[in-house]
């Protein structure tokens, strides 16, 4: 499997509304970080599905390395 792109050196805040589904982009290809637009498309990535069950700020991914895909787990501090 190949490494997904780096698309962000820090997570991104966002505010999620309680019973809405996003899809967080896994590849870093996506020009609507931290959502999925289609770019991965030929690709082995796909996007990976947040259902929220509660309004709140949760911090998404943006290095692409998270164990906890798609939240992020600080892997972005981890030396490359």
């Amino acid at each position: 499997m190949s490494n997904p792109n780096r698309a962000a050196d820090t997570p991104f805040a966002i505010e999620v509304e309680s019973g809405k589904s996003y899809f967080w982009c896994s590849c870093g290809l996506s020009q609507k970080q931290p959502f999925c637009d289609g770019s991965h498309k030929g690709s082995e990535f796909s996007p990976v599905k947040y259902q929220a069950t509660e309004s709140k700020k949760v911090f998404f991914c943006g290095c692409k390395i998270t164990a906890s895909q798609p939240l992020c787990d600080g892997s972005h501090n981890k030396p490359v």
